[in-house]
């Protein structure tokens, strides 16, 4: 019943910037986190950032000082601000919901359908 849609995805040339937003709908109580996955082309999926209940974030060494999650609670949206991309940056993003177990995150409440991230040298 849950549903992620996100948009944003794009190309963008090395350095440059790209804002992708999450639009949650359903039935969305159970879960405390979300979180937002990238895969580039050939590779399993790498947990790029997340955010709880409280708003505590964490994010993955790779994108550390270039990367901001957020969320707006009264608007059921999920964002993810990229700046300062990089050709490694290139790849499909996916918005999930899910929960911690501890410190771990768990996207077990639903995943959206991608979008595409772009990045040239």
């Amino acid at each position: 019943q849950v549903q992620l849609v996100e948009s944003g995805g794009g190309l963008v040339q090395a350095g440059g910037s790209l804002d992708l937003t999450c639009e949650v709908s359903g039935s969305i109580s159970a879960a405390n986190a979300a979180g937002w996955y990238r895969q580039p082309p050939g590779t399993q999926r790498e947990l790029v950032a997340t955010i709880d209940r409280l708003g505590r974030t964490n994010y993955a060494d790779s994108v550390k000082g270039r990367f901001t999650i957020s969320r707006d609670n009264a608007d059921n949206t999920v964002y993810l601000q990229m700046k300062n991309l990089k050709p490694e940056d290139t790849g499909d993003h996916y918005c999930t919901l899910g929960n911690f177990i501890g410190a771990n995150y768990y996207p077990n409440h639903g995943w959206g359908p991608g979008t595409q991230v772009s990045v040239s040298s």
